[in-house]
């Protein structure tokens, strides 16, 4: 059997080579190094009957793959010829309503996975990142209508023409030129540290949440699959659909990252300069409120008893300067059985907040207890001891008369 018998792969590989003619040839070379093994990997896949059509589905026709080729390498494009005779069996014109879901659903999910990577670095909470699952229905629906119609319908989108018009108008200017040129050299990095981006996140979550740690794993994958997705974005388009949700990702968290920073910096400058001296035990509670402290411990509630040793109700306290000593109030959230913020004041006692489990029974911090419980206690939860007075004599003793007064010095 002759080795020589064009397949697929060849023939797919002969006309983006007759496309890019006009070019040397060893600048030829260099931009089809990464295309060859990838055109042989698509049509193993496809088997024994991989046909040129298969690979016209996943990555357009010949010729406008040898443009991308060109735009990806910097390289100006190709001259105006006469259009040469292909035999390209033509496929049957489509809607444009699977393409413009497939395109514009992965812009949707990139920009959400950036908002939620953004307000989960600046709250530096892990729990944020639940609202991934929104997400999911509308990823998969757009990787469904990629994997039905291909790249080569979304590339005939007008949005799509009209981008790439403006990125080839941009080739025309020197300066853009270089510009762009400049940032098609980064790509390698890039992947590379979008992988390390990720495993730093999920770290830097279990600083502050242990359970941070059931992500890692996630965190790991998405690593190794932009890693080695990125480089093959070139031969095969359909991993920007891995490549650009985790560049997103890794963008948003970078400038939580920073917002988080910026407040952490503002809110000690303010609290090193709005806190008087004399007010040491003043501290900010978890909602940034200011909170009070006896020694190591923080108040979230006083009682006042009066010389008998009866307790004090609404009491307002302040301090020397005539300031309230308002601090955050807490009370019982009903629906989720937790404790809540429920404002700010100086008035004293509050109710005191129980929290606990609770089973099915009524139990409370029993065994079988699942369900979050709260209660609010009014009242002295303790009874206070007064300390009485010295008791004192009531005339003040006289000096004696039998002192004799000392002789005056000479």
């Amino acid at each position: 059997m002759s080795t020589d018998k064009p397949t697929a792969a060849r023939t797919y590989l002969s006309r983006v080579r007759t496309a890019l003619a006009d070019l040397p040839a060893n600048e030829i070379e260099e931009l089809l190094e990464d295309v060859r093994p990838q055109l042989a990997e698509m049509e193993s896949e496809a088997g024994a009957t991989a046909r040129v059509e298969d690979l016209v589905a996943r990555l357009g026709t010949p010729e406008s793959y040898a443009a991308e080729l060109r735009a990806s390498g910097g390289y100006p494009p190709a001259p105006a010829v006469p259009e040469a005779a292909t035999e390209v069996l033509p496929t049957a014109k489509a809607g444009r309503v699977g393409p413009r879901l497939a395109l514009w659903g992965l812009m949707f999910c990139a920009a959400g996975t950036a908002l939620i990577a953004f307000y989960t670095a600046v709250r530096f909470n892990a729990a944020a990142l639940a609202g991934m699952i929104l997400l999911a229905p509308v990823f998969a629906v757009s990787v469904a209508f990629l994997l039905l119609r291909g790249l080569d319908a979304m590339r005939e989108l007008p949005e799509v023409v009209r981008a790439r018009a403006m990125v080839k108008s941009m080739r025309e200017d020197r300066s853009a030129d270089r510009a762009l040129t400049y940032l098609n050299s980064l790509k390698p990095a890039w992947w590379v540290v979008c992988g390390f981006a990720l495993l730093a996140f999920g770290l830097l979550l279990m600083i502050r949440d242990l359970h941070a740690v059931l992500l890692l794993p996630v965190l790991l994958v998405g690593a190794g699959l932009v890693m080695w997705a990125g480089p093959r974005i070139k031969v095969d388009g359909r991993m920007l659909w891995i490549a650009v949700p985790v560049s997103a990702f890794v963008v948003g968290s970078a400038f939580g990252g920073l917002g988080a920073a910026v407040n952490l910096v503002r809110d000690r400058t303010y609290s090193s300069s709005s806190t008087p001296s004399y007010a040491s035990s003043m501290y900010q509670d978890v909602h940034g409120n200011e909170s009070l402290r006896y020694g190591q411990h923080e108040l979230t509630n006083l009682y006042a008893f009066d010389a008998n040793g009866k307790p004090l109700e609404n009491v307002y306290l302040y301090d020397d300067r005539g300031r309230p000593l308002t601090i955050t109030r807490y009370g019982c959230e009903k629906d989720t059985g937790t404790s809540q913020m429920t404002g700010e004041d100086n008035q004293f006692p509050r109710p005191k907040v129980t929290l606990g489990t609770q089973d099915d029974r009524g139990n409370v911090n029993g065994y079988n207890g699942y369900r979050s419980y709260c209660r609010e206690d009014a009242g002295v939860p303790f009874a206070a001891v007064i300390p009485k007075a010295p008791a004192t004599s009531g005339a003040p003793v006289p000096p004696s008369s039998s002192t004799k007064a000392a002789p005056p010095t000479r």
